[in-house]
């Protein structure tokens, strides 16, 4: 049964103890038990190791950039058919082990409802692969920085659209809004989608096999490799800092699978620095 989570609000509401509340999710999903959030004051601590970061440090604009760029390329890479057991791990629901959070609806899928079929949850791209084509082979294609676990009509509804505000409702994911060329994520997870965009940009430039991948502030890029809205995902980013579920994430895939970092996770400043 799929659980709207409220818990990723980081400007969020008290917990309640007690009783459960309970919320009627849209579309085919069922009335869900809505669950308490976890805590963002966690002892956990996700960071970098010590002296990952070291050529970056003192640096700005494209120095910085390309500092980064140098420290997070040549990662690990897993086949497309690998990366449904990855996101089984980095995305796992922090109440039920054997479930996943959804992006874009927050709604908790079991991990093994995995596939193509309506109201399974698929992998996806968002930084869509159709802007640079790099479709799913190894590389951008099988990056675990920017794949996540969505439901397969809310994927459909994004398709490869850039990031903007406005729309309707989307269906199964009714904090999400979309309209003929933009989608606009749920606010809990507005700054992921931002930093997951940003960490592309830096860690594809285009001297390997694949598209110099870019940021701007258009939207309808189609297949061009570029990704807009900026001045948009920069405001998101500002609006919806890392929370310990990005942060762990971003340490799964450091220490389990690719061995590389999203930057922008870590140290969030560096974004107004690279683009101002």
């Amino acid at each position: 049964m799929p659980v709207l989570h409220t818990a990723r609000r980081r400007f969020g509401a008290a917990l309640i103890a007690g009783a459960a509340l309970t919320a009627v999710a849209l579309g085919s999903h069922a009335t869900a038990t809505a669950t308490p959030a976890p805590s963002t004051s966690s002892t956990a601590s996700y960071a970098a190791p010590a002296g990952y970061y070291d050529a970056a440090e003192g640096k700005s604009g494209q120095q910085l950039r390309q500092a980064l760029h140098d420290i997070v390329d040549d990662h690990d890479t897993l086949s497309y058919s690998e990366v449904w057991g990855a996101l089984r791990e980095t995305d796992e629901d922090p109440y039920d082990a054997s479930s996943v959070i959804l992006l874009y609806s927050g709604y908790s899928k079991s991990e093994y409802d995995n596939g193509g079929d309506v109201d399974d949850w698929n992998r996806e791209h968002v930084w869509a692969k159709s802007h640079g084509d790099f479709g799913t082979s190894r590389g951008p294609g099988t990056d675990l920085h920017h794949l996540r676990p969505t439901d397969v009509t809310v994927n459909g509804a994004r398709g490869n659209k850039d990031f903007d505000h406005g729309g309707s409702p989307v269906h199964q994911a009714p904090e999400s809004y979309t309209d003929h060329d933009s989608f606009e994520p749920r606010d809990a997870v507005k700054g992921d989608v931002a930093r997951m965009i940003f960490y592309m940009a830096v860690r594809y430039e285009g001297d390997d096999s694949f598209a110099d991948l870019e940021l701007n502030d258009l939207v309808g890029n189609g297949s061009a490799p570029y990704m807009g809205r900026l001045s948009v995902l920069k405001q998101w980013h500002e609006q919806d800092p890392p929370d310990t579920f990005e942060q762990r994430r971003n340490d799964v895939i450091y220490e389990r699978y690719q061995h590389n970092r999203n930057p922008f996770v870590d140290r969030p400043e560096w974004v107004g620095s690279i683009w101002p």
